[in-house]
């Protein structure tokens, strides 16, 4: 994928696809390193499954044979001399506490470091698109720190849905803000890793 914007919207659509109730999405940044992580609290996956996610000929869509999105993810964190971790509980195993987490780690200053891209079309497309999940997002970058909580948003919105067009407008208007204050002056903070 060309931006890494992708991948979080790919693994988080398999989140929703688990019947997770929150995926929670981080991206935590430091002046050499990304480190993106999506947890969620989804079916999970038995350790079996959990061995073969990462190879591009598995996958349980039944829509084509291969699956490449952790593969891809994988291969990205590779190139910049990073890692990718999966970890899950299946409910079968762990009724109360199952789910999985996905951490991939980049080295920013890699010359095969792809761009994180458009993270906020990407949130609010996964709202707009699965309006009875929720989603919360953390970016926490060396100056300032940008989220969302779809849970909190409920609570406002009461009856209103999330995936009504104002709600979406004002959900990438308010991340786009809080994107923009840089160097103590309003700015478009280019969301490029």
């Amino acid at each position: 994928m060309k931006e890494l914007s992708l991948n979080v919207l790919d693994i988080a659509e398999n989140s929703v696809k688990a019947e997770a109730r929150l995926t929670e999405i981080r991206i935590d940044e430091t002046d050499d390193l990304l480190t993106l992580t999506i947890q969620d609290d989804g079916r999970g996956m038995t350790s079996d499954v959990v061995k073969t996610v990462t190879d591009p000929f598995y996958t349980t869509r039944t829509t084509r044979k291969v699956g490449m999105g952790l593969p891809l993810l994988k291969l990205e964190a590779e190139m910049t001399g990073g890692t990718l971790t999966v970890e899950s509980r299946h409910q079968s195993e762990f009724p109360d506490s199952h789910g999985t987490t996905v951490t991939a780690v980049f080295h920013k200053n890699h010359i095969d470091f792809i761009p994180l891209g458009d993270i906020v079309s990407s949130i609010t497309t996964l709202i707009q698109g699965h309006p009875d999940s929720d989603f919360l997002f953390t970016h926490t970058l060396p100056d300032k720190t940008v989220t969302l909580d779809t849970r909190a948003l409920r609570q406002v919105l009461e009856d209103v849905p999330l995936n009504s067009f104002e709600v979406i407008q004002w959900i990438g208007e308010y991340l786009n803000e809080q994107y923009e204050i840089k160097s103590g002056k309003e700015e478009q903070y280019e969301v490029i890793g």
